[in-house]
């Protein structure tokens, strides 16, 4: 194992302990991944069905452009993976990270018909890269839930490359769980950190109205 995946099989195991001791990753749910190389693209992702707080260092694939796995445990990566590799042929994205924590499920079936729903004035958004200011509205939306991960591979990505209003940052999958990515494993661990907070407000706040 070449010294950059052993550092990204390093933090993602560590990631993946302190989310499940947040209860944003229990049992089996979630998938993360690392970028290891975009030309040719090259992906780091965790292994389908791992218990994400008892990681392994063999518990990951490499996945390239096209989705095809090129090494790693003997078990196929998540169908989900079909993100993390769209996600990963982005610029500037080098960690992609996806949690299913109660807030995060809850809020994306409240929403869910909606489209999704807005966080703003709060403090924490400014965690997020790039926002510098608490006066800030934020767009979370909503994709369907949906076993065809190509179609919603293909939906994401038109979202983000819409030029009026491109999705930044995340998404919800109805039911489901919370997708958002970083220029490295640090900014997305933190953009997860900061996202599950405010989902978390949002949540409360909506049980606490008349």
């Amino acid at each position: 194992m070449d010294n950059q995946r052993a550092l990204a099989v390093q933090g993602l195991r560590a990631a993946g302990a302190y989310f499940h001791q947040r209860a944003w990753s229990v049992g089996t749910s979630s998938n993360y991944s690392v970028v290891l190389g975009q030309e040719p693209l090259r992906v780091l992702v965790t292994a389908s069905g791992k218990h994400k707080e008892k990681l392994g260092p063999d518990d990951f694939v490499v996945l390239d452009g096209q989705g095809q796995q090129l090494e790693g445990a003997p078990e196929r990566p998540s169908a989900e993976a079909a993100l993390h590799v769209m996600l990963g042929q982005r610029p500037g994205v080098g960690s992609i990270l996806h949690t299913h924590s109660v807030w995060g499920t809850l809020l994306s079936d409240v929403y869910g018909k909606a489209g999704g729903f807005a966080i703003e004035g709060f403090e924490m958004l400014k965690g997020l890269d790039g926002i510098k200011t608490h006066e800030t509205r934020l767009w979370v939306e909503i994709f369907p839930n949906t076993q065809d991960i190509p179609d919603l591979a293909r939906r994401v990505a038109a979202r983000l490359d819409d030029s009026a209003n491109p999705l930044r940052y995340c998404f919800l999958i109805e039911r489901h769980g919370l997708y958002t990515w970083g220029r490295n494993l640090e900014e997305a661990v933190r953009h997860i950190e900061v996202l599950e907070f405010l989902f978390e407000v949002v949540a409360r706040r909506l049980s606490m109205r008349p």
